[in-house]
C-alpha cells in the first residue's frame, strides 16, 4: 500500500530534488505540493524538469493542505521547520531537511543558528558509524520524525567516522570542502550571478563560523565516543551541484606504525555492506562529475607518512545523497520499506 506524501518548500532546490526522487518510487505518491511566496504558481514554472507533475500548482504550507499524508517533507528555511512539524500529528512521518532538529546541544544552537533550540530528532544519516560499532540506521527504524543531515557534514562525518571508531585518529580535524551555487539557494544573491562564480574560486565562512561546523563535531563525537575539534574551510565552486572534501586528521601512533594498509582496512570494513558509500579502488580519486544524481558518496583514503595524518577525499551529489536523497532513504528505514527503494546508485556522465 502506497503512503501519500506532501512536500513543503517544492519550489526551491531541495524541494525538486525530493520531487524528482518520488517520482521514480514505487510507494510513495506525491500529493500536496506547497510553498510560501510562491504559491498559486505552477511548479513547471520552478521545476520544468519535473515533466509528469508540471502542471500541478503550489498551494500555500498550511496545517490544512498537509493534512491527510502519511508523510511530510519540510523543505523549508533554517528556524521555519518546527512551527510547521509543531502542527502535524505523532502518526505522521516528518522530515525536516533544514537544521531544525539537527542538534542535540542547544548551547551549539544558539551560538550558530540563534534562537531557541527545536530539539532533536534522529539523525537521518543511516551509514554513520557509531563507536560501539552499531549505526545510525538503527535510530530510524520506525521513527515518525527524521532530521536530514546537512550536505557538508554528510561528506566530512562518512569521510572520517570509520577512522574514528576504530580507535585511529587523534580528535583534532581539518577540512576544507569545496561546493556548487545550489548548496545556497535558489534565492537571488549577487555573489551567486553567473558572471561572479565562472571561472573562479572563493571561500566564505572562514574560522569556524560556518553552521554545519557543530554538526560534524557531533557526528564525529558519536564516532569517536569522545569530544573531536573540527576546522572547516568550505569554498564556492563554478558548478550547479556537487560536494568535494579533502578532510584530515592525525593518527595515532599505533596507526601510523601499523602502515596504509592497515589504516585502508578500517575504511573497507565499515562500508562494505553499504549500498551508497563506496571507497575507490586504490589509486582511483573521487570525483563531484560521478555523483550528480546520484545517493552514492565516493570516497578515497591515503596516509600522509610524513605529517602523520590519514587524508580522505569525498565527493557527493549536495542535492541527492547531501539531501533529498538522505531523506528518502530515511523514510525507506521509518517505514520498513527496502531502504534502497526509489534510489540509484548510478549518477549521470558526461
Amino acid at each position: 500500500m502506497t503512503s501519500r506524501v506532501a512536500v513543503a518548500g517544492a519550489s526551491g532546490y531541495a524541494g525538486g530534488e525530493i520531487l524528482r526522487l518520488l517520482l521514480a518510487h514505487p510507494e510513495l505518491e506525491i500529493g500536496a505540493v506547497t510553498a510560501a511566496s510562491n504559491a498559486g504558481t505552477p511548479l513547471g514554472a520552478h521545476h520544468p524538469h519535473l515533466v509528469p507533475i508540471a502542471d500541478r500548482v503550489l498551494e500555500p504550507t498550511t496545517p490544512e493542505v498537509l493534512a491527510g499524508h502519511e508523510v511530510v517533507f519540510l523543505a523549508l528555511p533554517h528556524g521555519a521547520s518546527a512551527e510547521v512539524a509543531a502542527g502535524l500529528g505523532t502518526d505522521v512521518l516528518v522530515v525536516d531537511c533544514g537544521a531544525d532538529h539537527r542538534l542535540t546541544d542547544p548551547a551549539a544552537w544558539a551560538e550558530f543558528y540563534g534562537g531557541e533550540h527545536a530539539g532533536s530528532w534522529p539523525y537521518g544519516l543511516p551509514e554513520l558509524v557509531r563507536s560501539d560499532g552499531t549505526r545510525q540506521r538503527q535510530a530510524l527504524l520506525g521513527t515518525r520524525r527524521v532530521a536530514v543531515p546537512g550536505c557538508y557534514p554528510t561528506a566530512v562525518s562518512l569521510a572520517l567516522a570509520p577512522g574514528f571508531a576504530a580507535g585511529l585518529l587523534e580528535p583534532d580535524v581539518v577540512a576544507v570542502a569545496a561546493s556548487g551555487t545550489s548548496g545556497a539557494g535558489k534565492g537571488l544573491k549577487p555573489h551567486l550571478l553567473g558572471s561572479e562564480v565562472m571561472g573562479s574560486m572563493s571561500p566564505y565562512g572562514v574560522g569556524g563560523v560556518h553552521r554545519h561546523t557543530p554538526e560534524m563535531e557531533q557526528n564525529l563525537a558519536v564516532a569517536a565516543g569522545a569530544p573531536v575539534r573540527v576546522s572547516f574551510t568550505p569554498t564556492l565552486a563554478p558548478m550547479a551541484r556537487g560536494i568535494l572534501a579533502t578532510c584530515t586528521a592525525p593518527l595515532t601512533p599505533e596507526a601510523l606504525a601499523a602502515g596504509s594498509a592497515s589504516v585502508r582496512g578500517a575504511w573497507a570494513d565499515a562500508y562494505a555492506d553499504e549500498p551508497f558509500v563506496h571507497l575507490l579502488p586504490d589509486g582511483r580519486w573521487p570525483r563531484t562529475a560521478d555523483t550528480l544524481g546520484a545517493n552514492t558518496l565516493l570516497l578515497q583514503v591515503a596516509v600522509d607518512p610524513r605529517a602523520g595524518r590519514v587524508v580522505v577525499v569525498a565527493a557527493v551529489d549536495n542535492l541527492t545523497k547531501g539531501t533529498a536523497g538522505a531523506a528518502v532513504q530515511s523514510v525507506n528505514l521509518a517505514l520498513g520499506l527496502p531502504e534502497t527503494l526509489g534510489l540509484s546508485a548510478v549518477g549521470v556522465a558526461p
